[in-house]
């Protein structure tokens, strides 16, 4: 079901019971997604499979590609919404669309729960359910009210889950986030350590000293994930050739792209495009 407001769209899918789930899924790719995940539910995220041990919280932005594992999706839920819905409103940034939740290109965002957790997670996801059934004047800022109280309440556990909570560690969280920000809006032209750090006014060397405190990956790790990862959905998802992908994400001599990602996925472009 999806709710209409102007050009601000929210929706709410109850995966047990929705037909062809990885389909209807695709369908609002471009929407931004939270999905409930009940303990040991299978799911792949782009080119990833996850089975996990606690019910979850999983964050997801557009485009990324989502196909359930199982057909007994009982206890599944979707939320969906478009940046129109949610982000224009929203002052704070650490819960807004570009907040770490939505913006971490260190790992896939799960958000694991603990029982009381998921009672609170899964009272709030009733009510939604609830209030979209109203047509009530006050129906999309309680909508709003509802979204942003899920987001709240896992950046708080993401921050727990991480160590990250000390006041004193606000300002590597934000930094964390600068980081993840450029290199989203960045890997495709800009591919080296060195090019993050003039961005961020700081020598490499301190840039990856900064990451090393927060993540196991290196910053050259992550940059060079995130181009992978994107030449994965390239060749997986459209009809480009190896050529057009290379030239897209900035390597003008096609052959040195094909190295590349053979040496870090250990096959070749057009293998791994067979797959698909």
């Amino acid at each position: 079901m999806i709710k209409q407001f102007n050009y601000k769209q929210f929706g709410s899918i109850d995966l047990a019971v929705y037909d062809n789930t990885a389909k209807s899924i695709n369908t609002i790719e471009d929407h931004i997604k939270i999905i409930f995940i009940p303990q040991k539910y299978g799911i792949k995220v782009d080119f990833q499979e996850f089975s996990l041990p606690h019910d979850a919280l999983l964050f997801v932005n557009p485009q990324v590609v989502i196909q359930p594992l199982k057909i007994d999706l009982a206890g599944a839920e979707l939320i969906h919404f478009n940046r129109d819905f949610y982000c224009i409103e929203i002052h704070d940034q650490e819960v807004a669309c570009d907040g770490i939740l939505y913006n971490n290109v260190f790992e896939v965002p799960f958000i694991e729960l603990d029982e009381n957790q998921s009672k609170d997670i899964q009272k709030i996801i009733t009510d939604i359910k609830s209030e979209m059934q109203s047509q009530d004047a006050s129906t999309e800022e309680m909508l709003r009210i509802l979204l942003k109280l899920i987001i709240l309440k896992s950046t708080r556990i993401w921050k727990q889950q991480h160590q990250l909570a000390e006041t004193e560690q606000h300002l590597d969280v934000q930094f964390l986030r600068k980081f993840s920000k450029l290199v989203e809006q960045h890997y495709k032209t800009h591919h080296t350590v060195a090019d993050y750090a003039d961005m961020l006014s700081i020598t490499p060397k301190n840039l990856s000293k900064k990451i090393g405190l927060l993540s196991k990956d290196t910053p050259n790790d992550i940059i060079k994930n995130r181009i992978i990862l994107e030449s994965k959905r390239l060749l997986a998802h459209t009809s480009l050739s190896v050529k057009e992908i290379a030239y897209s994400l900035n390597y003008e001599d096609d052959a040195y792209f094909v190295r590349f990602f053979t040496k870090n996925t250990g096959t070749s472009p057009t293998s791994f495009r067979k797959q698909f």
